[in-house]
Parts: C-alpha cells; structure tokens; sequence
C-alpha cells in the first residue's frame, strides 16, 4: 500500500501551507504531489515553491502560472494588458522559479509499485481553466477524460473538495490549501491510500492557519497601491473563504461594462446583498463540506 498527500491550489499562502505540512505529519505519509496553482494571489510565491522544492514533492503548473510564463508574449490574450497581478507576482518569484515555473509539466501519471496509476491534472486534460466539479455532468467529465488511461484522478482548480465515482472513474479534487472559496477558511487537503484494485480517501483533512502574515505582507508589498480593486478583492477572498473577484467582473460587465475599474465602483459591489447571481453556478449555493457521490 502506498499512502499519498495530495495538495492544491496553495496560492503563495505560506502559512496555510506550513500548517498543513505540519498537520500531514501524523499520517505518515509515503509521497506527496501538488496538483498545481502553487502561486499567484497571495504574498508567498517564491517561498511556496521553495517549501515544495526542498522536500522533493511531485509538482506540476496551474493556470496561474501562465499569467507569469505568457504575460507581455505572444501568448498572452488581448485582454490580460490589463491585468495589474502579473508585474507584481514576477517581482515575488525573480528569474529563478520563474524558469523553474516553465519547466514544470502540466501533468503527471504517478506509478507506484504497489498501488494503481495515477493521472495529475490542474483541470482537466490539456486545459488548466476547466475544472471538474460537483455539477460537471457525467457526459461531460466522460468526454474530457476519454483518453486518459488511467482510471484514478486528482484534479483541483476549483478550490472545492470532492470525491466523484464516474463510470470506472474514481476522481478527487483535494480543494485549496491557500485560498478556500466554499466558506470553510480553513486550508484543505487529502490524504488517499493506494493498492492495486485502486485508491480510497484516508481523509479529508481542514487545517486552521494564521492569516495575520498574510495581510501584514500584503501592507509591505503595497498589494493594494500596486494592483488595485483586484487586490482588494482578493485580499477579501482570504478573509471570507469566498468568491469576490469573479463577481465583481461579472457585476461590471453586467452593469458599467464601458467603465473603467475604480473605488466608486468597488463600494457599489460592496454594498449588495446577494452576489450569487454573479457567480459560477458550482459556487451559487456552496456549502463547507466534502462533496461525494
């Protein structure tokens, strides 16, 4: 048997990671993988990488990585020139894990001696963006993992915890060490046990962190002053365990779509009762629990 942490979507929140490696101490476990999205958002991206790197855990990109790899390239979409994160997470990481960023696959098949393989993605096959979540249909998730051979998945993204049975699928989405979004501000990770006939969940574990480092480093950064209502927004994601960010995009474009962003607009969103309507539909009625079936 092998037993198997899986982590995601840490999101440069060292703290959140520190308790979590603490807490995965007890459980004695044989590997380690990130399925991604180590950085970006919080104030922590170089260190996150370092914590991961010096322990040798398997790791693979997120898409979150790309707003650093593709932004002012040729691959970068029309539409990220106005983005204001990407110049302030380059100035985190600095060459060196920039390039080690770029190196990094996009996913891994993990081949234990004595357990069955297993597929790593941030997504899903070929696209970091897409997730598979609680309302991903049968059809759909059927259609994005035909031709994937193996038949255990960990997928992530979504920053939801969930175990799916599809067909011969067994899938997992550990939920997000760093940047919980279902109400639960605690960080979230798995522990799987793996043999031949396949893997089964250990548990489901949600490890309390202290936030206070996390905004001090955000004031001596000038998150904030540097990229504006994103910052504010996101800032306000580590506080709730909620979406902020995508809703006011999704609020604006609905409402003041020729305006540009600023504080009027950001005090108005502040001031509704109800951003639901707003929100991807998995996030709409989300609640703090392990999602099965």
């Amino acid at each position: 048997m092998t037993r198997l942490a899986v982590l995601s979507d840490i999101h440069g929140n060292l703290p959140a990671l520190e308790a979590v490696n603490k807490d995965m101490a007890q459980f004695e476990v044989d590997h380690v993988v990130v399925a991604g999205d180590s950085v970006n958002v919080g104030p922590f991206s170089r260190e996150a990488l370092e914590f991961v790197n010096e322990r040798n855990w398997a790791l693979i990109r997120g898409n979150n990585a790309f707003y650093v790899l593709d932004y002012q390239t040729p691959r970068m979409p029309a539409h990220w020139s106005a983005f204001t994160l990407p110049p302030w997470l380059r100035d985190q990481l600095g060459a060196k894990w920039i390039n080690f960023l770029a190196c990094l696959p996009d996913t891994i098949s993990l081949r234990f001696a004595d357990a069955a393989p297993i597929r790593v993605f941030h997504g899903i096959p070929d696209n970091p963006w897409v997730a598979i979540t609680p309302i991903s249909t049968a059809a759909e998730v059927e259609t994005w993992l035909s031709g994937t051979p193996e038949k255990t998945i960990i997928g992530a993204h979504s920053h939801i915890p969930l175990e799916r049975h599809i067909g011969p699928r067994h899938i997992f989405n550990p939920g997000s060490v760093g940047l919980p979004l279902d109400g639960d501000q605690r960080a979230s990770y798995m522990v799987l046990d793996g043999d031949h006939n396949g893997w089964t969940m250990f548990a489901h574990r949600r490890v309390p962190f202290d936030r206070e480092p996390i905004f001090e480093a955000f004031e001596r950064q000038r998150f904030i002053a540097r990229c504006g209502i994103a910052a504010r927004l996101l800032a306000q994601e580590f506080e709730t365990a909620r979406m902020r960010l995508w809703p006011f995009i999704q609020w604006k474009s609905a409402n003041y779509p020729d305006q540009p962003e600023n504080l009027a607009l950001f005090d108005e969103f502040q001031r509704l009762e109800d951003t639901r309507p707003y929100m991807p539909p998995e996030y709409r009625d989300l609640s703090p629990r392990l999602h099965r079936d």
